[in-house]
């Protein structure tokens, strides 16, 4: 296994001569050769293009960065390995200037969460950075269930921590911080002096960052007590993380959080199909907790929870009725409503991220000149506030009330005439391409980290992946650095685990009946399914071998157990049209290009000798989409029954509208994450 920094000699395109005459046969336009590639003309700028950068990302990927991290250290036109398959602890620090890599594995994993289908778009960039979502963008329980998960992440903990805030000021626990509160308000409040008080803490907070934690200093989230305002015990019952809302023990940071936001989909979910089962309705005996054959059947609903935590699909349905004509319009009605619930929840996230983005900048975007600009925004609202008696506030309040009841026919011949005059005036006044221009979502701070990385050939090190549970200790904190009023003691009880709790745990699990009827029936549906599902993959393989493309793509979905996952930046494991190989990524030729060859990597990256059964130029790349290994229904299933990872696959689509199904991909999201972002495509998200 290579050592962190060691060089792929990646030697180069495949040349198409050695393309099999099959496949030439069945594409001759969607396989042209080199010469014909670097001839030809392209929408797109790569990364050795001598033209102007296609978005902001794009350029600050390429920019010269005062403060540098090892990925962008120059070193030879090799492709520098970084600690793909290293321990966290031997990959070198940090790998991108000015951010730790733990804050950098948190953005990649949350964008693989995020990403799913992208396309290649020509159209101008009016807030300058691209990856913003497409107004009519596919619908798919998954992409729902990643937008609910960013709500938890962003919003819904944002909101918490200032409410936990509130409850801090409110609780008089720190008497210092809430007399100068209280003061500064009674003084405005007495002079008529309240808005301009409330704008003037804003723009300071805004305008200078260490006033944020003089004002309100930090404290871990689950520490704090959102009703009283005091320390509390977590509900993890140990403070094994400081910005989750149950402190629960985490390996990396934001682990936490993720696995919190996970639960919270998978418990909207449990309630839903408990509503739609009927559950404890009230026709149900009241001696049902004592019944024996009650007992005995499983819990749907705890079926439910444990399907999602395989792949989140618990679809609870009702018995089909012949005669209701409600059903279908409803369910057509729902359904027709999820792609606009899904967009607005991903617009209010991005919002949310791009304020945060704004407020705390990331490198290699600016640092101050967002923060300036929504402190100048302010600032004009606190001159006004200053010229603008409470009487002229109200009748111009009661002035614009009236004018929009009254000036309908006004209103819609102003908008006529804007739309006339302006046709995107409406996308102009977008936070995203006004206020908030050139401030990154997390998925575009993400993608122009990766950028970073490809502009100088050294590809960014994926999350580190294991199975091992996170350590079940307290994380380190200092007592005397918290602003919350309780001793060390005290906050040293509250942050380690009862032994009193730990033990009453471990002999409550102890006492519990080992053998139930629940248990064996649960035990026989899942090695029953266990050998359904051996036997269909048996059937798949002669169905191949026969021809099938259908059971050409699940041939490898399914990896051995304890089958070693070791393969990039260079070349991937993978499968195309069923037959094992490599998917190799090439950035040495004139033109960067994606490869598939049967031929096992040498350890090299050289595969100039390879046999290549397809070769595409990265810059003629127009879409990457994530596809299953499965279908959703039949992964539920392998992944209760087998307790494996399926391996999922990737299309790509090239600019004649050829497709290239690759299949059985264990590093499937690290090689979307490549494509994407080495060439100089501008992407949407689909």
């Amino acid at each position: 296994m290579p050592m962190p920094g060691y060089v792929f000699k990646d030697g180069g395109p495949i040349p198409d001569s050695e393309l099999d005459e099959q496949q030439r046969a069945n594409n001759p336009a969607g396989e042209t050769s080199r010469a014909d590639a670097t001839s030809s003309s392209s929408n797109f700028n790569t990364p050795t293009s001598s033209t102007s950068h296609a978005s902001d990302s794009h350029a600050l990927a390429h920019a010269d960065h005062d403060e540098k991290g090892v990925a962008q250290l120059a070193h030879d036109e090799s492709v520098k390995d970084l600690g793909w398959n290293e321990h966290p602890a031997d990959v070198p620090k940090p790998l991108v200037g000015g951010l730790p890599n733990d804050d950098l594995w948190k953005l990649v994993r949350r964008f693989n969460k995020q990403m799913y289908h992208v396309r290649a778009t020509d159209a101008p960039l009016l807030g300058g950075l691209d990856l913003n979502t497409v107004e009519n963008e596919e619908f798919s329980p998954d992409k729902l269930r990643a937008n609910l998960e960013r709500l938890y992440m962003t919003v819904i903990i944002g909101m918490m921590g200032s409410g936990k805030h509130v409850a801090r000021l409110r609780s008089w626990r720190e008497p210092r911080r809430t007399v100068s509160f209280l003061v500064a308000y009674a003084a405005a409040w007495v002079f008529n002096f309240l808005v301009p008080l409330f704008l003037t803490t804003m723009i300071t907070l805004i305008a200078y960052p260490p006033s944020r934690s003089f004002l309100f200093p930090p404290a871990p989230l689950a520490l704090v007590d959102s009703k009283t305002g005091g320390i509390q015990s977590p509900s993890a019952g140990v403070l094994g993380s400081h910005d989750s809302a149950t402190g629960a023990p985490e390996k990396h940071k934001g682990e936490a959080v993720e696995q919190e936001a996970s639960n919270f989909v998978s418990g909207i979910g449990s309630i839903a199909l408990s509503s739609a089962a009927g559950k404890h309705e009230p026709g149900d005996p009241e001696d049902q907790g004592t019944d024996p054959i009650n007992q005995a059947v499983p819990d749907p609903t705890r079926l439910a929870v444990a399907g999602a935590d395989a792949k989140h699909a618990a679809n609870g349905g009702q018995p089909a009725t012949e005669h209701d004509k409600t059903k279908q319009p409803m369910e057509d009605a729902m359904w027709t409503k999820m792609r606009p619930t899904m967009h607005a929840l991903g617009d209010l996230c991005d919002g949310w991220e791009r304020f945060g983005n704004a407020l705390s900048p990331t490198r290699p975007f600016p640092q101050d000149a967002p923060r300036l600009k929504l402190a100048g925004i302010v600032t004009g609202l606190l001159a006004v506030s200053l010229l603008t008696t409470s009487a002229m506030f109200i009748k111009m309040n009661t002035f614009f009330a009236g004018f929009g009841f009254f000036g309908d026919p006004l209103i819609w011949r102003g908008l006529d005439w804007l739309n006339r005059t302006y046709p995107n005036w409406q996308k102009l006044l977008e936070l995203r391409n006004s206020l908030l221009k050139g401030v990154p979502t997390n998925a575009q701070l993400t993608i122009t980290l990766l950028r970073i990385g490809e502009a100088n050939k050294a590809p960014l090190p994926p999350p580190p992946r294991s199975d091992e549970p996170p350590p079940n200790k307290p994380k380190s904190i200092n007592g005397d650095e918290l602003a919350l009023d309780a001793s060390n003691e005290e906050i040293h009880n509250a942050i380690h685990e009862d032994p009193n709790d730990a033990a009453a745990a471990a002999q409550a699990a102890a006492e519990k009946p080992k053998h139930r009827h629940g248990e064996h029936i649960l035990g026989f549906f899942k090695g029953s399914a266990k050998t359904s599902i051996e036997t269909k993959f048996g059937i798949d393989k002669v169905r191949a071998a026969a021809g099938s493309d259908h059971a050409k793509n699940h041939l490898g979905v399914l990896p051995k157990p304890g089958e070693e996952v070791v393969s990039g930046p260079v070349d991937f494991k993978g499968r195309y049209k069923g037959h094992k190989g490599w998917i190799y990524v090439s950035t040495m030729a004139t033109i960067p290009s994606v490869s598939f060859s049967r031929e096992a990597s040498d350890g090299s990256g050289d595969a100039e000798n390879k046999n290549a059964a397809f070769s595409v130029p990265v810059q003629d790349i127009r879409e990457l989409k994530k596809i299953g290994g499965l279908g959703w229904k039949a992964k539920i299933v392998v992944g209760w029954a087998t307790g494996r990872t399926v391996a999922d696959g990737l299309e790509i689509v090239d600019k004649t509208g050829t497709t290239w199904k690759l299949t059985a991909i264990q590093l499937r999201e690290e090689l979307f994450n490549r494509l994407a972002s080495m060439g100089g495509q501008k992407w949407e998200c689909l």
